[in-house]
């Protein structure tokens, strides 16, 4: 007996909601009541018993929270054509959100802040994080730039950050939160090359991480003979209808003293 191509990819939505509903940390029962359902009908879907209509698909996709570009994986696992947009941002159509974004980070000068994509390329940056790259390997800087490797590779900031430890630890549990059950094959590659870089130590022995305070966990960088700290806020679009701008972050770093903040407006 042939299976058809329809077929199979109904048969894999089932799965593939039943990882987003683990991973969630959801039973059949809530997440039954969430979409108004019922648990039966929510294990018949998982099982492959039942086939969802895009109307559930989508439903079930809004109450786990599944990203964007996994909500259109979904769909044509289903055997239903993608919801979402998947639009280039040098498209003409995206001009108002680059230059709403340039705006962003202009505006936050003196202090750093950049915006990447789903696999941390940079795709903007402000004056405020070039000026902590300074001295950072050409190579790395290489177009297009990619914030894990600009952050941890023996070569970029790795040996200034006097956290590295836990700063290193902060990203790479970044990373693992984002990969979806249908793994990313770039995001997953790009971990396993940035957990793989060796923690270099710094000129005279290794030195203990300094104590971190209970409001956040500082990135604590050396720069010009100075020891500068900071607290990261990362920003998202709210209801994204496009993957593009669904996988956009806006990372933003507010000194976390005065003595860096005194620091960064000198420069500035």
């Amino acid at each position: 007996m042939t299976i058809s191509t329809s077929a199979a990819r109904t048969a894999s939505a089932g799965p593939l909601l039943r990882a987003w509903r683990v991973r969630r940390g959801i039973s059949q029962l809530e997440l039954a009541g969430r979409a108004d359902s019922s648990s039966r009908h929510i294990s018949f879907i998982e099982t492959g018993r039942s086939r969802p209509s895009e109307e559930m698909v989508l439903r079930l996709a809004e109450h786990l929270d599944v990203p964007v570009r996994e909500r259109n994986a979904l769909l044509l696992a289903a055997g239903y054509a993608p919801r979402y947009a998947h639009t280039p941002l040098d498209d003409p159509s995206m001009g108002p959100l680059r230059e709403g974004l340039e705006r962003l980070l202009t505006g936050y000068e003196p202090y750093p802040a950049l915006v990447v994509d789903g696999t941390y390329t940079v795709v903007a940056a402000n004056r405020g994080i070039a000026t902590l790259l300074e001295g950072v390997a050409e190579h790395l800087l290489a177009s297009p730039p990619n914030a894990m490797r600009l952050t941890l590779h023996p070569e970029g900031l790795a040996p200034r950050i006097r956290n590295l430890r836990q700063w290193r630890g902060h990203l790479l549990a970044q990373m693992e939160r984002q990969m979806a059950p249908a793994r990313s094959a770039p995001l997953r590659s790009l971990y396993e090359e940035v957990a793989a870089y060796p923690v270099p130590e710094r000129p005279g022995g290794a030195e203990p991480d300094e104590a971190v305070p209970h409001i956040a966990l500082p990135l604590r960088i050396e720069h010009g003979g100075r020891l500068l700290s900071f607290v990261s806020s990362i920003s998202t679009f709210n209801t994204p209808m496009d993957v593009t701008v669904a996988e956009l972050a806006i990372e933003t770093f507010l000194p976390a003293d005065r003595a860096t903040a005194e620091y960064l407006r000198a420069l500035g």
